[in-house]
């Protein structure tokens, strides 16, 4: 098993910038990926980007240039960057893990983003 943590959502105006943190525990055994995720009410789940075990990174289209994917030496915290927001960021965000040997995946509970002036 592995839990998720994140933190740091909050309100920000559009234009502003937050910071979020997935911290992972458990067992974590590599190779694994993780990323990060959100849903806006009334729609479906959809990717923001993802961080390899290699640590290569890619995203969405959406946010290419504004969020940027980070992670600790020790490989079990990652960090979502955000700039520039826009109220069509608004969200709420969840961390994810997918171990590549089993296939198997892990949530966070996620952490509210509300953009708005």
């Amino acid at each position: 098993q592995v839990q998720l943590v994140e933190s740091g959502g909050g309100l920000v105006q559009p234009g502003g910038s937050l910071r979020l943190s997935c911290v992972a525990s458990g067992s974590i055994d590599g190779p694994y990926r993780m990323g990060w995720f959100r849903q806006a009410p009334g729609l479906q789940r959809e990717l923001v980007g993802l961080i390899a075990y290699s640590g290569s990174t890619s995203y969405v289209d959406s946010v290419k240039g504004r969020f940027t994917i980070s992670r600790d030496n020790a490989k079990t915290t990652i960090y979502l960057q955000m700039n520039s927001l826009k109220p069509d960021d608004t969200a709420i965000y969840y961390c994810n893990f997918l171990r590549e040997a089993t296939g198997a995946q892990y949530w966070g509970q996620g952490t509210q983003v509300i953009v708005s002036s």
